[in-house]
């Protein structure tokens, strides 16, 4: 193998391929590292025996499988997961993200597409621009990637057809003309046979731009980060000794040196910077894209997730913003439904709270919506579970993109862009009073709490919920009951019994709880609550030992016989929709605080025990 020398000092471009499936992006990055010569002997008689297994280009060897890695990328001819590249020629360096183009894996495009700076963009010549075209080049543009090439591949399948190449162009740069980019460069080119894309191609006279490759190695996607406002999210706090005190991390916007005034920006606190150390030494300076650990003159309370700012050029910090949403979870987005988001370093609850409009990728057109599914766009209003430093994704994206992230599964459900902070979040403050909630529960000789009796209907939550609730009252305690039919006749008239209805049906009745509790009481709430997350947002909306979940678990046959009011027999009979056990979903909690099965025990059985676990909680009743 031969390889290309560089200069030294030769400037990196990080890019990616994306479009439709089957548009070539894979044989694509297999034909520039071909041409550049950075493949080893050994792994080309490799992927020309593996041409014969797996490949699609005949007896010619099938360069995409330089990429395709996985075994079921090669037995499905398909890119899956995100295959990165680094390839060079003598004027740059190249770092390139080849991503899938099914629908299916969205998600995945979305996260080469976060580290870019520019996006290639392929579409077949037989099959012009398409549903994922659109799709992918809406993420470009919102993932900030402003430089676009529009590679017409698959030209040779077509003839060479110059009217061909110019309909595409036109379609593309037509859609494209609302997203931003700053340029829009279009090339055919055959990148199973190398037209265009490292050496000028003679089968199209007619084009007289660039090729490709000529293309990447001039364009000036530069951003000068250094110039921004000075941002530096701290990832550790560096405490090795007691003498020692550092914050590291890597600066993602500005220049700063010793002796410069910078506040942490969630708290205002303000001190000086004494050094920057790196494991090199000291510095004098440092600038964007640098990790260092930064020494303050004064213990200042620095936490990881904490960014430290300069004092004129503080973020806005609210808990509540908007932003576009990505969303990458097979569970559909509800509003209302408690997530994790980190942003930066800092995790916290997050809310949706509403979904302002849903993007039309084929269209840009902005529609009304209650709910995002696998892979759609859509403009929202987020709520966090504290005050955030703020900066729109455009201006920032170390400080602007955020991720969302499903409680119980771990998976990335979304992917955010920060557009600007909600002016409510930042004017509007809690009132603290003289009395408390400790000073209303001393009054009453009550511990304040929750109890959350979730099953199915007719599983017999409200009478266990009625039984504990007259105890509760004859010893004395002060006590309010929310129950799921009584609070659907005011609070949630206008909801429905949808999954989104349910979320914020819950949302609406765990906030009323909470103000109980914040007077002294103990509130019993008998409600279906089919869904884990919502169970687990009230419980987050409460203090330590304020929330206690009692599972009331009656089997789905026994509710059907008992059916007092009647649903089931007209939720069978397809006259109810949305009915929970029979046409949606009952998620039991994991682990209770008190699971009570009801087989063959009366209500007043069942209500001891709950009283049981109150008495041992130290509540007389």
């Amino acid at each position: 193998m031969t390889q290309h020398r560089a200069p030294e000092n030769r400037e990196l471009l990080r890019f990616l391929t994306c479009g439709s499936v089957d548009d070539g992006k894979s044989t694509l990055i297999g034909r520039l590292l071909f041409d550049s010569q950075l493949i080893f002997e050994d792994t080309l008689a490799a992927i020309t025996r593996d041409s014969r297994k797996h490949g699609t280009t005949g007896d010619d060897v099938d360069l995409a499988l330089l990429v395709d890695g996985l075994e079921a990328e090669r037995q499905q001819g398909i890119t899956i997961d995100v295959a990165y590249r680094f390839f060079q020629t003598p004027r740059r360096a190249f770092i390139v993200a080849d991503t899938p183009g099914h629908e299916q894996y969205t998600r995945n495009m979305a996260t080469g597409a976060s580290g870019a700076s520019l996006a290639v963009i392929l579409i077949d010549a037989r099959k012009g621009v398409l549903t994922q075209t659109r799709r992918h080049s809406y993420i470009c543009s919102l993932l900030g990637i402003r430089d676009i090439v529009v590679a017409v591949n698959k030209i040779d399948l077509v003839k060479f057809d110059q009217d061909t190449f110019d309909r595409i162009v036109g379609d593309y740069v037509t859609f494209a003309s609302e997203l931003g980019f700053r340029s829009i460069v279009p090339v055919p080119i055959s990148a199973r046979f190398g037209d265009n894309v490292t050496a000028r191609s003679g089968n199209m006279p007619w084009y007289k731009g660039p090729t490709l490759i000529e293309h990447l190695e001039q364009v000036d996607v530069a951003q000068d980060l250094g110039s921004k406002p000075f941002r530096f999210p701290v990832q550790w706090v560096n405490r090795p000794n007691l003498d020692f005190r550092g914050f590291a991390g890597t600066i993602a916007s500005g220049r700063v040196a010793p002796g410069d005034q910078v506040i942490v920006a969630a708290s205002g606190k303000a001190s000086r910077i004494v050094r920057i150390v790196t494991a090199d030494g000291d510095l004098d300076a440092a600038e964007a894209g640098q990790a260092v650990t930064i020494t303050l003159e004064d213990e200042v309370d620095v936490a990881r997730g904490d960014i430290l700012v300069r004092p004129a050029e503080r973020p806005p910090v609210a808990d509540q913003f908007a932003g576009h949403l990505l969303w990458m979870d097979e569970e559909a987005m509800l509003p209302g439904r408690g997530y994790l988001m980190r942003i930066g370093n800092i995790w916290t609850p997050c809310s949706i709270t509403s979904i302002r409009h849903r993007v039309d990728v084929n269209t840009l057109e902005e529609h009304a919506a209650r709910r995002l599914s696998l892979n759609e766009i859509g403009f929202c209003n987020f709520s966090a579970g504290q005050p955030i430093p703020l900066d729109a994704y455009a201006e920032n994206r170390a400080t602007g993109a955020f991720i969302l992230v499903d409680r119980f599964t771990n998976r990335t459900a979304g992917a955010g862009m920060v557009a600007f902070p909600l002016r409510r979040a930042s004017n509007i403050h809690h009132e603290h009073f003289t009395v408390d909630k400790a000073a209303r529960a001393a009054l009453v000789g009550n511990r304040p709490m929750v109890l959350w009796f979730t099953g199915l209907s007719g599983s017999g939550k409200s009478t266990i919920a009625n039984i504990v609730e007259q105890a509760l009252h004859k010893a004395g305690r002060a006590t309010y009951s929310l129950d799921g039919d009584n609070v659907r006749h005011g609070l949630c008239r206008d909801l429905g019994f949808t999954a989104a209805d349910r979320v914020e049906n819950i949302r609406r009745v765990g906030e009323v709880a909470k103000l109980f509790v914040d007077a002294g009481m103990i509130v019993l709430c008998s409600f279906i609550s089919p869904f884990q997350a919502e169970r687990r947002m009230v419980r987050d909306l409460l203090g330590p030992g304020e929330f206690t979940e009692v599972f009331v678990d009656t089997s789905i046959e026994a509710c059907i016989a008992r059916d007092p009011k009647g649903l089931y027999a007209k939720a069978q009979a397809g006259q109810i929709q949305n009915f929970t056990g029979i046409s949606s979903p009952y998620e039991p909690p994991e682990n209770p605080e008190l699971h009570i099965l009801t087989a063959g025990r009366t209500a007043e059985e069942c209500a001891a025990d709950v009283l049981d676990r109150l008495r041992s909680a130290g509540i007389a009743c």
